[in-house]
């Protein structure tokens, strides 16, 4: 894999191309006028659909919770081109976050917990001398307790964010699906959707990324930078 290959996402385009342009599209570009209802969505739907290929190219790795980003936004021009009802729509928008919270709390009962994996890792943490002070300091268990109680907080973001999707799409999505009002009602939803669930959800984030890092510091007495691999 190349450098290119390896380097991340950026955030600006990633909101562009996810966010921003199907949202124009639908809002303004759905009239008879212009692209008319169903080109609009089969457009808007095209950039996020295009970058999520992209990306599986360029990382040429299967990442779960990507997948199940493709397969909402296939299900959202499902129900649009298929004008089915629109209780669908806030359904799929609830199932989402909904299955991946699930699978966060069912990896609490298994041998690798999500938190456990996602952050007590080489690759962020300086494990040997993390677990050597634990070890010292017999607190290993301790540890254990606070991933495990991380994992229950990180799911329950995704049920935030499962419970918030469903009522926003109930509250603005009213209109019959194929039509251009359908349409820029999805449009204002997906922006809505950033200030009203995306950004409280990564701050919920944040905070147990920060508590976990506390009580890392808490138990084994070390410095930021003894923690952390920077480089």
């Amino acid at each position: 894999m190349t450098a290119l290959d390896q380097k991340k996402s950026n955030p600006l385009f990633e909101i562009l191309f996810n966010v921003f342009l199907p949202s124009f599209i639908l809002m303004k570009l759905s009239g008879d006028e212009y692209l008319g209802s169903v080109m609009a969505l089969v457009f808007a739907l095209a950039f996020p659909i295009a970058y999520g290929g992209l990306e599986l190219v360029r990382n040429k790795k299967f990442n779960f919770i990507a997948a199940l980003g493709f397969i909402s936004v296939l299900l959202t021009g499902g129900i649009g081109l298929l004008e089915l009802d629109t209780r669908w729509l806030a359904l799929k928008e609830a199932l989402i976050p909904g299955l991946i919270g699930l699978g966060v709390l069912g990896s609490t009962f298994t041998k690798y917990p999500f938190m456990q994996k996602v952050i007590f890792t080489p690759t962020l943490l300086n494990m040997p001398l993390i677990k050597e002070k634990l070890a010292k300091s017999k607190k290993e268990g301790e540890l254990e307790n606070c991933l495990m109680r991380s994992n229950y907080l990180f799911s329950m973001t995704f049920a935030f964010s499962s419970v918030m999707n469903y009522l926003l799409a109930t509250w603005i999505v009213t209109s019959p699906a194929g039509t251009a009002a359908f349409n820029e009602e999805l449009g204002k939803m997906t922006l809505y959707s950033y200030p009203v669930i995306a950004i409280p959800s990564l701050l919920m984030m944040l905070g147990i990324f920060y508590y976990v890092w506390r009580q890392i510091r808490s138990l084994t007495m070390l410095e930021t930078e003894e923690i952390f691999r920077f480089k």
